[in-house]
């Protein structure tokens, strides 16, 4: 690898970036993914940076070849990308990789040799670039918070998400979807660890290394995508594991008529940044772990006293066996969180009272108990929100859509505007106890064909509830609409714009400028029909189904009501399907018994962990300041 000095190359701070350029920019780490194969033979990496400027900027980075991806290692990592391309997504700025993209990365730690990592063989590195890696670090010690997801095996809980620095031990196949690895950092962990059963022979390691570390050592199941990394790590490599989780297990033996021990898992897929890093030896965290290694006592692990050894498992032990506590219980108590952070993971915890005490706009990490929330009956925290007027409204009921297609029924469809290019027509009669309805169908056709039936968006004039009930059984898309002057409209938007199976999609009346029906045709080589693509072609603003929910939190230094507008994150639940699936509401109503425990004392509710912002609202003269949580959701195991 070489270095060509004196090149001269302009960087763009990432306040002043521009849709559709192509920069060169620098940026500290604050989230990332390590590289996974996201589709075909590409390799994809999410990072997000930010600069002296306070400005995030989230880049989609994809390349067919793993290690020409960024190598980066933890959050505060500094990065050099070149040939970056910038665009506009869902109104957000990103970045993603455009033709001569290269990266260069370095460790953040102040005073740590500046070195750059890369896989090109080629690349430049001048006196101004060692200047500017100097000057991020310095800036991110004061800014940037180091990472609280990295912890040590000696410091986490049950119900855990955290990253793991630690060394591979041995490793061994499960079965086709999960892998095993044993790893220690030279701490132990504060619970008895988990074992996975395994024939010996299956083990690849040094087995009596193993042996010797067997109290020290711990499984961690791999599952799903990482599958493929474990099987290729070499043993005795140093890694880093990004949101490890940990949960307890409850297991009966001969001993004892049931234990907790304590699991590890690497779920499958990529969220949160889960992934598996092999970390150089040159790398500082490495240099800290290997002088943790060697300072390890081995002779007194191998003859702990026995008391010590079972002090925890007992005191569990007598609690789930006096009757009052199940083991599932005892782990609903011991779990550190039931809610999980998304981002924001660098900053530092608040006490409520700290907060109600300051001003607005803040961003807040906190950590309390559920104590009450609103509404009770959980189907009316359902609303329609408006994302361009912010405006939040009821979600309509069948009474509202029924006498919306009544009146609209009265109205005879014009035979002008049937059977055109875009579609073919079928009219009929039907006897009413008033008297006779004329009902129209069109077929919206696909290169002058029909489609398949499951395939198709039929556009419905004069047909009632019932009879939308039973075409939105056979058809894709349904969309009501009524004879114009000149051509087919859309009905009113009291109505949805369009209706696929049980979910009906909104627009909103004030910021929606409706278009003809005819302006459908340029989707027609569309394979199914997008509702955000058919609001866009007929001048529709969707409105989004959202969550709002009002939660008191008290952490025991006060009490603060906290505002949740989510559509389908926190729950992990889609608020668009909640209102017609008595599972997901059932499920819903399960996860809330379990944050906030009916009939229980608030001691042994669990804790939550959250993203809060506060705010300022004005209400006439009067001012006040609100709070909302964000960036948080229910943890996997609440699910």
């Amino acid at each position: 690898m070489s270095l060509i000095p004196g090149s001269n190359y302009a960087y763009t701070p990432l306040n002043q970036l521009k849709d559709g350029t192509v920069v060169n920019v620098y940026g500290v780490v604050k989230f990332f993914k390590p590289p996974y194969l996201s589709k075909g033979t590409d390799y994809c990496t999410v990072v997000t940076i930010v600069d002296q400027t306070n400005v995030k900027l989230t880049c989609m980075l994809f390349s067919g070849n793993y290690e020409a991806l960024p190598i980066i290692y933890k959050n505060g990592d500094i990065v050099r990308f070149h040939r970056l391309k910038i665009q506009v997504y869902k109104n957000e700025t990103q970045g993603i990789t455009s033709s001569g993209f290269s990266a260069l990365t370095f460790e953040g730690t102040l005073g740590a040799p500046v070195i750059p990592r890369t896989s090109n063989k080629v690349f430049t590195f001048t006196s101004e670039d060692h200047k500017r890696v100097e000057a991020l670090r310095e800036w991110a010690s004061h800014h940037i918070s180091p990472s609280s997801a990295l912890l040590q095996l000696c410091e986490v809980q049950p119900m855990q998400y955290f990253d793991l620095t630690c060394q591979l031990l041995g490793k061994a196949g499960v079965d086709g979807t999960s892998f095993l690895l044993k790893v220690w950092d030279g701490t132990r962990t504060p619970f008895p660890s988990w074992r996975v059963l395994l024939e010996g022979a299956a083990l690849e390691g040094d087995l009596s290394q193993i042996r010797r570390l067997k109290n020290l050592a711990v499984d961690v199941v791999v599952y799903d995508n990482h599958v493929h990394v474990a099987k290729t790590l070499k043993i005795g490599s140093f890694l880093r594991i990004y949101s490890l989780h940990t949960k307890l297990q409850s297991v009966n033996s001969e001993t004892q008529s049931t234990s907790l021990n304590l699991e590890f898992h690497l779920h499958g897929g990529t969220s949160y940044g889960r992934g598996i890093r092999v970390l150089p030896e040159s790398n500082s965290d490495v240099d800290k772990l290997k002088k943790v290694l060697e300072s390890v006592d081995l002779t007194a692990t191998q003859h702990l006293n026995p008391v010590c050894e079972s002090q925890c498992e007992d005191s569990i032990q007598s609690m789930s066996s006096s009757g009052s506590v199940s083991p599932y219980e005892m782990e609903r108590c011991l779990q550190l969180f039931a809610t999980v952070l998304t981002d924001h993971n660098y900053l530092e915890k608040t006490p409520l009272c700290a907060i109600l005490k300051q001003k607005a706009p803040r961003v807040y990490r906190i950590q309390a108990k559920l104590r009450s929330y609103k509404p009770r009956r959980l189907f009316q925290s359902v609303k329609l929100y408006c994302p361009e007027c912010h405006t939040l409204q009821e979600v309509p009921q069948d009474s509202d859509l029924e006498t919306i297609l009544q009146e609209s029924a009265t109205k005879t469809p014009d035979s002008k505007l049937q059977n055109t290019s875009l579609y073919d027509s079928n009219t009929w009669t039907v006897k009413d106890d008033p008297g006779e309805r004329k009902v129209a169908i069109h077929f919206v056709k696909n290169n002058n064909t029909l489609p398949f039936s499951h395939k198709y968006l039929i556009l419905t004039e004069g047909a009632i509830l019932r009879e939308i009930y039973s075409l939105s059984d056979t058809f894709h898309s349904i969309i009501l609409v009524r004879s114009g002057s000149e051509d087919l409209e859309l009905l009113d938007l009291s109505a949805p714009f369009l209706i696929q199976r049980e979910i009906r999609h909104y627009g909103c009346k004030q910021c929606s400028r409706l278009k003809p029906i005819q302006n459908l045709s340029s989707l027609l080589d569309k394979t199914s029909w997008i509702p955000s693509s058919v609001a866009e072609v007929l001048g529709v603003v969707p409105l989004q189904y959202v969550f709002v929910m009002t939660f008191t939190l008290d952490d025991g230094t006060g009490v603060l009501e906290a505002y949740l507008k989510d559509s389908d994150h926190f729950f992990q639940i889609p608020a668009s399907e909640i209102l017609t699936s008595d599972d997901l509401q059932d499920k819903m109503e399960a996860i809330m018994d379990l944050l906030c425990p009916p009939g229980r004392k608030i001691d042994i509710y669990p804790w939550l962990e959250c993203i809060i912002k506060s705010y300022n609202v004005t209400n006439g003269t009067e001012q006040k300041i609100c709070y909302q949580i964000f960036d948080t959701m229910v943890a996997d195991d609440l699910m």
